[in-house]
């Protein structure tokens, strides 16, 4: 999960070497979170038909593509420099801070799940109050800050230990249960119709809405293809990493999903406690409903785990940007343990900001969604500069190569970026369409769910591009200084 710390490693010194089966659990670390279960329950049977055109038209060509952009351009600095290489320093500098921004909703989001995953080991109710999740997601948003200025080694721990605990035995347990639950004759709430199931009519607005939130479960496979060059002959061996990962993350994506659709009613889900309503409904049908709280503690050491070490990975990213000069000074603060608390605190103070969400959206689920909405249209920003860079780079440079090569030389890399730009310039329209559970409460909260998108869109992406011109001006001002002495 170290993956997102942009430029952490320096992957020409780093003597281990990556197995596949290591490759692929470390991509699925990247990616998969049973977070996601609840939002991807809402496609229905359809899961099938969404995941797999998702991972041809996206998953796999961002983790194919990103692989040989980090061979052939192995100097630290990851995003920044394949776009920087393509575009120039201002669109590098906006590229990695939408690599570090897009995070920003979602800790309070993930901060939202673990507060209604500790709920439910005392007190469900209070999964759907919002004053509850709002200063239990505060709590939860600064310890894991503190944690991290305590260095690298706890964050590494939590990372084992969290994607074991919190989502591997959740995960199992969560479809073995529905297995059971199904084979006694409980209700299921989404019947099989036959193979019409499972072909979704893309002639409404609601599947295109849902498309785009699939692109967010499934973004991240960029992040594993830093460590590429610590692989034993990688044009192979990449490629089978990948596809072993990818049918790991379907095969959890597709029946932990359905395992929620099947248990829970589509108009009762929770976007921020659905797995845990899933746990409790199944384990009460079936007289294990003291086993809910277990689980519950589990789900929420494993999301705890998560927040902790991302915090630290992508402010890590940021950092070198910042001593590059592109940021003021007070972002290249560090502690004696060598971590970037000004970051830290500048990351969790917004995230905290965005967490007033829960107080004034019309639900707890609600503002859920919210943070993964505008997470996704963030982090699609980023995508589409890395695929445009990626064919630049590779009609401009087509001699320069790396260790891997995606399969087909410069025209399976241009056919491969160009695919999946098109579907990332989807997904960011597509993610502007509010859910039926926030359209179903009228114009105003539809209209307030689309005004927060766009406001998010404008002030993050104003950002970095406000700090690049100050960064020239200054430049500019010490060159003309320099000039008159």
């Amino acid at each position: 999960m170290e993956g997102r710390a942009v430029g952490d490693t320096d992957r020409n010194k780093t003597s281990f070497t990556l197995s596949i089966g290591a490759m692929a659990m470390l991509t699925v670390c990247s990616v998969f979170s049973l977070r996601n279960l609840p939002s991807m329950a809402e496609y229905g049977w359809n899961i099938i038909f969404f995941l797999v055109a998702s991972a041809v038209c996206f998953f796999v060509p961002s983790a194919l593509v990103s692989a040989e952009l980090a061979s052939s351009y192995p100097e630290r600095g990851g995003v920044f420099v394949w776009v920087r290489e393509a575009f120039g320093p201002k669109y590098g500098f906006l590229a990695i801070f939408m690599e570090w921004v897009q995070n920003l909703p979602w800790y309070p989001a993930a901060a939202t799940f673990v507060a209604t995953c500790l709920a439910y080991t005392f007190s469900p109710d209070l999964a759907h109050n919002r004053w509850y999740i709002f200063f239990t997601t505060i709590a939860i948003l600064w310890i894991a800050t503190v944690l991290n200025f305590r260095g690298m080694r706890l964050s590494v721990f939590l990372s084992k230990s969290g994607v074991l605990v919190g989502t591997i035995i959740p995960g199992f347990f969560l479809i073995a249960i529905a297995s059971a639950y199904i084979l006694t004759d409980k209700p299921i709430q989404i019947p099989f119709n036959g193979g019409a199931a499972l072909i979704p009519d893309l002639s409404t607005p609601k599947q295109w809405m849902l498309l785009a939130g699939m692109m967010v479960s499934l973004a991240g496979m960029e992040m594993s293809s830093v460590h590429v060059t610590n692989m034993k002959n990688p044009t192979s061996a990449f490629p089978r990493a990948i596809f072993l990962a990818s049918l790991i993350i379907l095969f959890f994506s597709i029946f932990g999903a359905l395992s929620v659709a099947l248990v829970v009613p589509g108009t009762q889900l929770s976007m921020s406690a659905g797995v845990c309503q899933s746990f409790e409904t199944m384990l009460k049908a079936l007289g294990f409903s003291w086993f809910t709280p277990i689980l519950a503690a589990f789900l929420a050491y494993g999301a705890l785990a998560s927040i902790v070490t991302w915090m630290n990975g992508p402010s890590r990213g940021l950092l070198e940007v910042a001593q590059e000069g592109y940021l003021p000074k007070y972002w290249q603060t560090r502690n004696s343990f060598g971590m970037q608390t000004s970051i830290l605190i500048l990351q969790t103070g917004c995230a905290t900001f965005l967490a007033l969400s829960v107080l004034v959206m019309p639900s707890v689920s609600d503002a859920f969604w919210l943070f993964l909405a505008l997470c996704g249209e963030l982090y699609m920003v980023m995508y589409l500069l890395m695929f445009a860079a990626a064919i630049r780079l590779k009609l401009r440079y087509p001699d320069k190569k790396g260790s891997y090569q995606v399969p087909g030389g410069k025209v399976g890399l241009c056919l491969m970026s160009g695919v999946a730009f098109v579907t990332c310039f989807i997904s960011i329209l597509c993610g502007f369409v509010p859910p039926e559970q926030i359209l179903s409460k009228g114009v105003w909260a539809s209209l307030g769910y689309i005004l927060f998108l766009i406001a998010g869109l404008v002030i993050f992406i104003s950002t970095p591009l406000y700090f690049f011109n100050q960064y020239r001006r200054q430049q500019k001002n010490s060159i003309e200084t320099a000039s008159k002495r």
